[in-house]
């Protein structure tokens, strides 16, 4: 499988020649999801959902269709009718030929003042990509490649290291990064790697691996 990180949190998964987007929010290239066969969202936040790049998505794959949870389904069925699929924790389908199963039911805490929201997790093709949103859920399977979101207004570095430990993928790759800058990452990259206990890897965006 091929991996593809586009900015913050959006991530491209290619494989059999068939192409999944997961998350292409109003951080990431205006291009993020065009070319995709499914979309994945995991939440109704604009840096994960934007309706511009899921409708630019789809007009230019008239098979294309979207797989997320209802508050965002709710604010797009209309517009793509029969194309747009309600999901939620323990639900397994096939999107574009990859194996999907959801984990997870809410957004991490943003502040006890601020109510938590909806949010799900993705688990790929049996754990080979794990992609968990904006919550730190652990799928309670072997994970392969776990995307980590790294920097975010809800977690810090010493819950981002925990997670790490408690999923124990073979590897992880930053994503949610946008508000991290240059000058910070060489203190996440050696904290993480170091205290983690897994591969800690990093793609500039549009930059691929294989997984």
């Amino acid at each position: 499988m091929k991996l593809t990180k586009m900015s913050h949190a959006c991530v491209r998964l290619e494989k059999d020649g068939r192409t999944l987007v997961l998350d292409p929010g109003g951080f990431s290239e205006q291009d993020a999801a065009v070319g995709a066969d499914a979309i994945l969202v995991t939440h109704e936040h604009a840096d994960h959902f934007d309706e511009g790049r899921l409708r630019a998505a789809l007009e230019a794959n008239p098979a294309a269709e979207i797989w997320t949870l209802k508050s965002v389904a709710e604010q797009i069925s209309a517009a793509f009718p029969g194309r747009v699929h309600t999901v939620g924790h323990g639900d397994a389908f096939t999107a574009a030929g990859f194996d999907v199963q959801v984990h997870g039911e809410l957004h991490a805490v943003i502040h006890p003042d601020i109510p938590r929201i909806t949010n799900v997790g993705y688990l790929i093709d049996g754990g080979t990509v794990f992609h968990p949103g904006d919550a730190l859920t652990v799928p309670g399977r072997p994970v392969e490649t776990l995307m980590l979101p790294v920097m975010a207004p809800w977690n810090k570095i010493s819950e981002v290291i925990d997670y790490v430990r408690e999923v124990k993928p073979r590897r992880a790759y930053d994503i949610h990064d946008a508000l991290l800058t240059d000058l910070a990452r060489p203190v996440y990259d050696r904290q993480i790697g170091g205290l983690g206990g897994s591969e800690h890897l990093r793609l500039t965006p549009g930059d691929s691996a294989e997984v």
